[in-house]
């Protein structure tokens, strides 16, 4: 289906000498137009990124950078410490924070044409494979704030790109990129070291097998090993509360395994699925993209361990770039053959339709009040979870300053998620020695003080209440201006007195990781 060309004989000292390259796909020109969609997304990305406010996670990263680390319990230092460093140098400032996430989105619209280039993709490939990556939900939603699923999209991307070029141009130095590639990125969200994994796995499956016995693909390894071991070692030092992390969220996903294969339909979007469908079906059926069918390999072998693992659906979310990008070829001949111009506006009206459904479900282009019982809500929840701390942080302030002088002396704030104590340390008054949580990073700096007794206890329950202190009463109930369904609405504020125990005694059971 796709012009293929005979590269010439070649030596490669570092695999088998003399060997014959294969016959591979041939190498179009790059397409400036790639550059539009590339634009259109950052453009649209920092036109809304000031809407409604700060997501839990954003408010998280900054004070997790604040306590530098090799590592935290649930994530590693890279972006938590980006976080940091930009809120220091352009405090409250949601547009500057949330750049490098856009910018990363972009640079994965790039890369997902820069894929289909070294299949053998023609211009319009390569700008039908940018339009649908840029207008995919997955790039929309995770681009508008800072996540570390933006970072692992991308890197995931780039290092699919570094395999298909080491196998479209039989040089293995490539490999060795790939695994620097994987080590970097492994310092902002370690699923990329499974899927590195994994596409080493189908390479000795598949083929081709010629990388392994390259010293450049030995070079990627040690390079990817060699980045990833600060984390891996504070993780070893601190007994792996990644690993409890991860087995505390199996299962928590909303969706369940159920809902795991439907929600692969909209993680791109509903009407551009026959896109990356062909691109799966021509990466393990099409002759001339043979060499490359590990992709397709490892990404039916990582939906089976997310499967088995119990994971979230949205880890599949870092291969579609680049089953995008293999879609792109088969979808560019089917609109040059036939009625051409009736086939061009059915593609360019799916892009459209899926490019507006995709914005309203991952930006905030409505009213907070809009996401009540939504669909956006339904798809993406992360929307709500920028919605309403202000009013949140101003519940809590108005308890503690509702309490006597000579109380508040004695007393902390007491949350229970990081989210909430973040806020409160990001957006309130509070110093950072008045807020404390069991949560996550939260519980690894520290319980409070010795002389402390007393506690405005912020969203658990009266049995956790109870068991931590002797006296407890409901003051306040937090309550959202839009009336949003996130986790903080409804979350009752207590004013907690006489500490059983010390916090020492009970800052191991307070503990959760999740």
């Amino acid at each position: 289906m796709w012009t293929r060309s005979t590269s010439p004989r070649r030596r490669d000292p570092l695999t088998r000498a003399g060997a014959v390259t294969p016959r591979w796909p041939r190498r179009h020109p790059g397409s400036r137009w790639v550059l539009l969609p590339a634009a259109t997304l950052l453009a649209i990305l920092v036109a809304t990124s000031g809407r409604y406010g700060f997501h839990r996670d954003e408010m998280y990263f900054i004070v997790a950078g604040s306590h530098p680390a090799w590592g935290y319990p649930d994530q590693p230092p890279l972006v938590p410490l980006l976080c940091a460093g930009l809120t220091r140098l352009f405090p409250g400032s949601l547009i500057w924070l949330r750049l490098p996430g856009a910018l990363a989105s972009v640079a994965t619209v790039m890369t997902a044409a820069a894929v289909c280039r070294e299949l053998g993709g023609t211009r319009r490939a390569q700008v039908i494979s940018a339009w649908c990556c840029a207008v995919s939900l997955i790039v929309v939603a995770t681009g508008h704030f800072v996540t570390t699923t933006t970072f692992d999209v991308l890197s995931t991307t780039v290092v699919c790109w570094l395999v298909v070029r080491a196998f479209a141009r039989h040089d293995a130095r490539w490999l060795a990129a790939a695994g620097g590639m994987t080590g970097f990125a492994f310092e902002a969200k370690p699923q990329v070291g499974l899927v590195a994994a994994v596409l080493t796995g189908s390479m000795a499956a598949v083929g081709p097998r010629w990388p392994l016995r390259s010293a450049w693909t030995a070079l990627g390894a040690v390079s990817a090993a060699a980045l990833a071991a600060p984390y891996l070692w504070w993780q070893a030092a601190h007994g792996w509360p990644q690993v409890t992390v991860a087995g505390n969220i199996a299962g928590s996903a909303e969706l369940g395994r159920a809902g795991f294969a439907p929600f692969q339909l909209v993680m791109v979007g509903i009407l551009l699925v026959p896109v990356w469908v062909a691109g799966l079906v021509s990466l393990l059926s099409e002759p001339a993209l043979r060499r490359f069918r590990l992709l397709a390999v490892a990404y039916l072998a990582l939906a089976v361990l997310y499967l088995l693992g119990d994971g979230k659906a949205y880890y599949l979310a870092s291969m579609y770039p680049a089953l995008l990008a293999a879609g792109a070829l088969p979808v560019a001949a089917w609109t040059a053959r036939g009625h051409r111009s009736a086939r061009r506006w059915t593609l360019a009206t799916a892009i459209a339709v899926s490019a507006a459904f995709n914005a309203w479900v991952g930006l905030p282009v409505q009213p907070e009040a809009g996401l009540r019982s939504s669909v956006p809500m339904a798809l993406n929840p992360d929307l709500g979870e920028t919605v309403g701390w202000p009013s949140y942080v101003d519940t809590v302030q108005q308890v503690w300053a509702g309490m006597p002088v000579d109380a508040r002396s004695r007393a902390v704030v007491l949350t229970s998620n990081y989210g909430e104590a973040a806020a409160l340390t990001v957006l309130g008054h509070f110093r950072a020695n008045q807020v404390y949580s069991g949560h996550d990073g939260f519980w690894f700096w520290g319980p409070p003080p010795a002389g402390t007794d007393a506690a405005v206890l912020v969203g658990n329950d009266a049995a956790w209440a109870s068991h931590v202190f002797r006296r407890c009463r409901v003051v306040a109930v937090i309550r959202n201006p839009a009336r949003v369904d996130n986790d903080e609405e409804g979350q009752q504020v207590r004013v907690c007195r006489t500490l059983r125990g010390s916090w020492a005694q009970q800052w191991p059971w307070i503990r959760h990781f999740d």
